[in-house]
């Protein structure tokens, strides 16, 4: 071979090369672009995956039922997923848009009223001085404390509505991905064996049983989260029953739900736990005589008359009943917080017209 064949060669070879360097360089870069575009379905479409995998053998027996109409089977179950996915959210959501609504209209107005602290409350470790100073402050000018907060507000607030929107694009993501769980179930068939191909394909005979191990596991987890969420679900039935926290059950079945979809059940109990501190707070002696005013006679106006004690057996048994479990839930809430802070239940707090026990 002589030279000049040697320089053509190397021109072929550094041309050849040339050309592959771009081929390869712009797969990559069409790669890295397909991927951005896919990179936010991807946990939608793998969350639906799991979930189709997770309900096929229910899907199988509602299918069998339906005399082999699989799509009438997956349709029911998204459908099903959806409304129990949406509705308690909904729920959620309208009341507790409400009740901001509420708070900010009776802001605006000036006449939201908050009670003075007791002196117990500076004797609470570690927050006590600072929560009797900002309570206090609150109590007799509440316009002057919110605007010395306005800072640390905006920032909760800002705080809120980005934990907010995050919990909204959750829910939306879950739909979607319920909507594609009904398609793979349609196609599970197909879908497993596709799998089982492109496992063989990297595992070689281990392939399918590496898919079997992957399903088993996949519903096994499945039935731990959901055994978990519906022990969750009683535990919080439970103990909203027993601090008579109104409607339990409907707020059992939303923590029920955000258990499954692996949400904290703090988003529901949260707002119900500072309710119940704030009737605990009321009950160990913080509690409005009027509060209690209304509590006595919404129970003695069924008996005709508040005068009417001594008598106590002409009274109905509805009037009994509702003073009786008013009364019981706030003392027991309030003994609870007593001996949480360490204190007895202040005497102050008494119906009108009676004086407090010594």
């Amino acid at each position: 071979m002589n030279n000049s064949d040697t320089v053509a060669a190397d021109r072929n070879f550094q041309k050849n090369a040339m050309a592959s360097f771009v081929q390869i360089g712009a797969l990559l870069v069409l790669i890295v672009w397909c991927f951005q575009i896919i990179a936010p379905f991807i946990s939608v479409i793998l969350w639906g995956m799991l979930i189709a995998v997770a309900l096929y053998p229910v899907h199988s027996l509602l299918t069998a039922k339906f005399g082999g109409r699989a799509r009438l089977s997956a349709t029911l179950f998204v459908f099903l997923g959806l409304a129990i996915l949406l509705l308690p959210s909904w729920i959620t959501a309208e009341s507790s848009i409400g009740a901001m609504k509420s708070v900010g209209e009776q802001l605006h107005s000036g006449t939201v009223s908050i009670s003075p602290p007791d002196e117990s409350v500076a004797e609470w470790p570690l927050i006590g001085e600072k929560v009797y100073g900002i309570w206090s402050d609150a109590a007799s000018n509440l316009e002057a404390t919110l605007n010395k907060y306005s800072d640390q507000l905006q920032s909760l607030g800002r705080h809120v509505v980005s934990v907010a929107g995050s919990m909204a694009i959750g829910i939306l993501q879950f739909v979607v991905s319920i909507i594609i769980a009904g398609v793979f179930l349609v196609s599970a068939e197909v879908g497993h064996k596709t799998a089982v191909k492109f496992a063989s394909s990297l595992a070689g005979n281990r392939g399918e049983a590496l898919i079997d191990l992957a399903v088993a596991t996949i519903r096994s987890v499945a039935k731990g989260v959901l055994g978990v969420a519906i022990i969750q679900a009683l535990l919080a039935a439970i103990g909203l029953a027993v601090i008579g926290v109104p409607a339990p059950g409907i707020w059992a079945f939303a923590v029920l739900i955000l258990a499954i979809v692996q949400l904290p059940p703090f988003i529901v109990l949260g707002p119900i736990a500072g309710w119940g501190l704030g009737l605990a707070v009321a009950s160990v002696g913080y509690c409005r005589p009027s509060s209690v005013t209304r509590i006595r006679s919404s129970a003695v106006s069924s008996c005709g008359s508040a005068s009417g004690r001594s008598s106590s057996s002409g009274c109905s048994r509805g009037g009994s009943l509702s003073f009786l479990s008013s009364a019981s839930s706030a003392s027991s809430v309030g003994a609870f917080s007593s001996e949480a802070v360490g204190s007895s239940p202040s005497p102050s707090c008494s119906f009108a017209g009676e004086s407090p026990a010594s």
